[in-house]
């Protein structure tokens, strides 16, 4: 029976053993905010900054403001950075730097194809998401948290 209970005992040190063995360090563990919305000033915009690891699992991309010369001179943005607001407002989101995002109104002449042409919108070569919109757009409102 002795040798019976030490096998009982030493199955459950080793029972405990391991599940401290499991168990995180208090205070090891580490939550990282995939993104920050910080109101702008005296704007009714706000500033998105997602981290490397969420810009990589959303996909984003940007690209270019270029500047066409058919008739009139007019900024060209991809059709995928235009983005509606609920009552016919355009804007784009523009990136001023890596893994930062603003909104930005657009005045929209017309779309041919994938091509935006504007009548008004941010300076030709400032970089504009194309892919990943409507994430960096329910990031701004929260929508889905």
């Amino acid at each position: 029976m002795k040798q019976k209970n030490r096998w009982i005992v030493a199955l459950l040190v080793l029972a405990v053993l391991q599940f401290w063995a499991c168990q995180e360090e208090e205070g090891s563990y580490h939550f990282e905010h995939p993104s920050d919305v910080e109101e702008i000033e005296g704007s009714d915009f706000s500033r998105v900054t997602f981290t490397e690891r969420a810009m990589e699992r959303i996909g984003v991309q940007t690209t270019a403001v270029i500047e066409v010369n058919n008739s009139l001179p007019r900024k060209v943005v991809p059709y995928s950075a235009l983005l509606y607001g609920p009552e016919g407002q355009t804007w784009v989101y523009t990136s001023p730097q890596s893994g930062v995002f603003v909104r930005y109104v657009v005045d929209v002449d017309y779309i041919e194809g994938d091509k935006v042409f504007l009548n008004d919108g941010p300076p030709v070569g400032t970089l504009v998401a194309t892919i990943g919109v409507a994430e960096i757009y329910g990031t701004e409102f929260e929508i889905g948290h």
